[in-house]
């Protein structure tokens, strides 16, 4: 069977180190659009599609987001699958009928997650997982018919409505990604946050870390198992 086509809705302003890491971790073959330089697929022609993190807020009034918006909604009234992580969980959300506001505060270094219940895309991932968060707004309604599967007490973490399906925090990050993100919350964070943070990347956590990545194994076994469905 040929791999999977998705789209990849690049929304990180720099896009070169969102793409790396979720080209490594996407056994696809991967459509890349950088949707802050305006870049959105012209049709629907994929098994399914994936939204990246970003700086952006998806309440701000700009138009690549709406725009982007306005793609993922055709995209699941199509019955594309998608993933959403981050800014890609809160876009979903919202697209979806829920609610995304600021935290006045962020989230942010190796946190403890703990899944609410069984879910496809969190299968053969422990039940308290060590993820990578980095976030100041947050989900705080989940869409209607939706499922929470993951939280912690930063509020939810992951929900599922139908095929798709959304992590607030990165399982696609190595740990030059987390330092370097990091080190740009100067300005925002105090120093001796930012150095707490980064005396938490460390291999250990890090090794933890790498279990959530099955995530993505799980998302395109499930893609690749819905297009064989529609096409029988």
């Amino acid at each position: 069977m040929t791999q999977i086509q998705l789209a990849l809705l690049n929304a990180a302003h720099e896009r070169e180190g969102t793409s790396r890491n979720f080209r490594r971790e996407l056994e696809a073959d991967v459509t890349e659009f950088h949707c802050p330089s305006g870049e959105l697929p012209s049709s629907y022609a994929f098994d399914g599609f994936v939204v990246t993190g970003s700086r952006a807020s998806v309440y701000w009034d700009r138009e690549w987001i709406g725009q982007l918006k306005t793609w993922v909604g055709g995209a699941i009234e199509a019955g594309l699958p998608g993933l959403g992580v981050c800014f890609g969980h809160q876009l979903l959300a919202d697209v979806l009928g829920g609610r995304v506001k600021g935290m006045g505060e962020y989230e942010i270094g190796y946190r403890t997650v703990e899944q609410n219940g069984e879910n496809l895309l969190l299968d053969g991932i422990r039940m308290d997982m060590t993820v990578f968060t980095t976030h100041s707004d947050h989900v705080v309604e989940k869409p209607p018919g939706s499922t929470v599967f993951a939280k912690n007490e930063y509020g939810i973490h992951g929900f599922r409505k139908g095929d798709i399906f959304t992590v607030q925090f990165h399982p696609e990050y190595d740990m030059e990604t987390a330092k370097t993100v990091t080190t740009g919350k100067a300005g925002e964070l105090t120093e001796d946050a930012i150095r707490d943070v980064l005396d938490g990347i460390t291999v250990d956590n890090y090794t933890r870390a790498c279990e959530a990545k099955q995530l993505f194994d799980n998302f395109c076994s499930h893609v690749k198992e819905k297009r064989h469905l529609t096409v029988d």
